[in-house]
């Protein structure tokens, strides 16, 4: 979830219960100053991280996703905003998944998207399913990130790079690649760029996709590249520009990986975005489904 730790007001258009999880979800959101936007009637969903000697992290989930009730609230947010981030089981798992892409679309008018499939074999074991639904929100998207493990688990038969290149044939902008250990790549249509992860001391890695993420859309903000007005901007992103957020996104996966549990940087670890044209100020976004 993106909160106004990174600058970013944000709004999550989710689903949770009034039960001991939901509480916790709302509190913590409402100690982020993010705001909820809470649809659906069952059990507050939950997933259980068990960690491998590494830190790397398995899950298992007890998941219902269900957003009706909340649709109208929500569309005045995606429509009021000027970035809409979805991605992982929200954009797959029925019934709660036609809602996401009914609200995708109504927001390409009004902001820019950004998608990042995070996919989880365990809740959505249909890979050829899986591959379709991705490449929809691949080709409503202007920033897509995925993981090395997305991509082999989609397309097990061409590389990375291959699949980079024909996502981006699909429409978006840019393209994240993150390699754990290995760093992240950058790809859009006037450049290319990669570094190695930093070298950190591992205590997890809960949560440092959605951290990279997280970073890479401030990154953007700063840059003045997210909204509709700015999608030529961010068709115009500069090698400069794409080297200083792979640098900041992978800075905030290593700080996120450093200690345990899904725990982010905040802005003031982070620092702004440096080595690019980027603004002192990001600005505000909101919106994900």
């Amino acid at each position: 979830m993106f909160s106004t730790v990174l600058g970013l007001r944000t709004n999550l258009v989710t689903h949770f219960a009034d039960d001991p999880h939901g509480l916790m979800v709302a509190g913590h959101l409402a100690n982020n100053g993010v705001g909820a936007i809470v649809g659906g009637s069952l059990p507050t969903s939950t997933a259980l991280a068990t960690l491998e000697p590494g830190g790397a992290a398995q899950y298992s989930f007890s998941i219902s996703w269900d957003i009706n009730g909340a649709s109208i609230p929500a569309l005045a947010s995606v429509e009021n905003s000027i970035h809409v981030h979805t991605g992982s089981i929200g954009t797959v798992l029925s019934p709660g998944n036609t809602s996401v892409r009914g609200l995708i679309e109504a927001s390409r008018a009004h902001a820019t998207v950004s998608y990042d499939p995070n996919c989880r074999p365990a809740t959505s074991p249909d890979v050829a399913g899986a591959r379709h639904q991705a490449e929809h929100f691949v080709a409503a998207s202007d920033i897509v990130k995925a993981s090395d493990e997305d991509l082999r688990w989609l397309y097990p038969d061409r590389t990375q790079e291959e699949t980079m290149a024909a996502w981006l044939d699909l429409g978006p902008a840019l393209i994240a690649l993150t390699r754990g250990a290995d760093g992240p790549v950058i790809l859009t249509r006037g450049g290319r760029v990669e570094m190695p992860g930093e070298s950190i001391t591992v205590a997890d890695t809960v949560g440092a996709g959605d951290s990279f993420m997280a970073a890479l859309i401030s990154g953007l903000a700063q840059l003045d590249a997210l909204g509709t007005p700015a999608r030529e901007r961010l068709h115009a992103l500069t090698a400069e520009d794409l080297q200083a957020l792979a640098a900041y996104a992978n800075k905030a996966a290593a700080i996120t990986c450093s200690r345990p549990g899904a725990n982010p940087p905040a802005s003031t670890e982070l620092g702004p975005l440096t080595g690019s044209l980027a603004s002192p100020e990001g600005q505000p976004v909101a919106g994900r489904p």
